[in-house]
């Protein structure tokens, strides 16, 4: 079973995500989308808001997980899960020459994942959450963003930071290092 890990922080999710999650689904059996944590990093939206926002935009799939972990590199992660592969998206030279060095490191540490990388269509390459974030509050910002992001973080996005429709979700529970 080929089974794939794609891991960001999905601050918010954007239509990018989808689309590389819809890729992932077309190409593995099994696809784990993971927010993992990042230390040097500020999130505009707590983890449920994430995992949320995630689950109510994913296609319906028993392949599909969506989780989280913190405290461990991406590439252990994935051994954990059992995955040979992670999928990463490359959008600019700047995504490239990160991606590369972080491939390389991997390798080092689990020779047996491969990385593989996938270039979105021009129309959502330059798709980022931090634009996304950017592009949100001065007027008319709905009629912009919209086109961007999936119909369910739209509807979080116009509530405004911390108003979940629903509530939230408990996070599932976290993954530390042994």
């Amino acid at each position: 079973m080929r089974i794939a890990v794609y891991a960001g922080s999905f601050d918010p999710p954007t239509n990018g995500h989808l689309w590389m999650i819809e890729r992932g689904l077309e190409m593995f059996d099994r696809l784990i989308v993971a927010i993992g944590s990042n230390p040097a990093k500020s999130y505009s939206y707590s983890l449920e808001e994430r995992l949320e926002m995630l689950r109510a935009s994913v296609p319906d799939s028993d392949r599909l997980e969506v989780a989280h972990f913190d405290n461990r590199y991406l590439v252990d992660y994935a051994e954990k899960k059992g995955a040979a592969y992670i999928l990463r998206g490359i959008r600019s030279p700047n995504d490239y020459e990160y991606e590369r060095v972080m491939r390389h490191i991997n390798a080092d540490m689990a020779p047996k994942i491969t990385t593989v990388f996938l270039m979105p269509p021009r129309d959502i390459a330059e798709l980022s959450s931090s634009m996304i974030k950017s592009l949100t509050g001065p007027a008319g910002w709905e009629e912009t963003v919209k086109r961007y992001v999936p119909p369910e973080v739209f509807k979080v996005l116009k509530l405004g930071k911390g108003a979940l429709p629903s509530g939230g979700v408990s996070p599932e529970p976290t993954e530390h290092a042994s």
